[in-house]
């Protein structure tokens, strides 16, 4: 079993979409002395509906991820709550694809803010509670565009690159104190918006040696696993969830 022993506080930002539902889910399934809380910005029905289904170890926080203070916010509720932050999953961000040479310099900036600033300012945020508690487990979501970047995403591609070369250097930095720090790079996941074209699905399954799109809640079990206790070992790692294509 991957619970901690002690009562968990989990914090995931971007929370409202597929992966991070995907999370929320598992942990309040999982570890029943867990208390969620999701991050969001705007959108958040799904998020609401967990925290319904949930009630009392579940709720919502706003989140901006590129901004510190909404950040420090966040995690202040967290502590004030629960006393502590054991984990937190990096997991907002958006896309804006298209060639580098047509590119919006809004859309460079726009990408790298949420999915690289982001992250750095999460783990700015409860680093140091965590080093304070000697426990935590920072798991960063980058992609499989980091390890293996595709045309029309350079901005996406150096964004995630970034967030696997940042959480291996934090990792070595925070590893003495007993804080993990991990990066996960999914593949093609089913999200809710790709369901809904099954041209598209079948045309990426097409790419994928194992011949399907992977699952949010396979995403989230790598998660739990990273978050638990028989992980405490694994740092600076960075796990690909892709059916075999790199």
């Amino acid at each position: 079993m991957n619970e901690p022993a002690e009562m968990s506080s989990v914090l995931i930002s971007g929370a409202n979409g597929s992966i991070g539902l995907a999370c929320g889910r598992m942990f309040l399934q999982r570890w029943t002395g867990a208390k969620v809380y999701l991050g969001c910005r705007a959108a958040r029905a799904g998020a609401e509906q967990l925290a319904v289904e949930f009630a009392g170890r579940c709720e919502l926080v706003t989140l901006e991820v590129t901004d510190a203070e909404s950040w420090t916010a966040a995690v202040r509720r967290v502590l004030d709550d629960c006393g502590r932050i054991d984990v937190l999953v990096n997991n907002a961000g958006r896309h804006r694809d298209s060639l580098l040479a047509t590119m919006p310099l809004d859309d460079w900036h726009e990408v790298l803010a949420s999915h690289l600033t982001g992250t750095f300012l999460g783990c700015r945020a409860v680093v140091r509670p965590m080093l304070a508690q000697h426990h935590g487990r920072i798991i960063n979501i980058a992609s499989l565009s980091a390890l293996l970047a595709p045309a029309g995403q350079t901005n996406y591609a150096a964004a995630k690159a970034g967030v696997v070369a940042l959480s291996q250097s934090l990792a070595k930095e925070v590893a003495r104190a007993g804080v993990t720090v991990n990066a996960i790079c999914p593949g093609y996941v089913m999200t809710a918006d790709l369901a809904q074209d099954a041209a598209q699905v079948d045309e990426l399954a097409k790419r994928v040696p194992a011949r399907r799109l992977g699952r949010p809640e396979e995403v989230a079990a790598a998660v739990l696993y990273l978050a638990g206790a028989d992980a405490a070992y694994t740092t600076g790692a960075v796990l690909k969830l892709d059916g075999g294509i790199y």
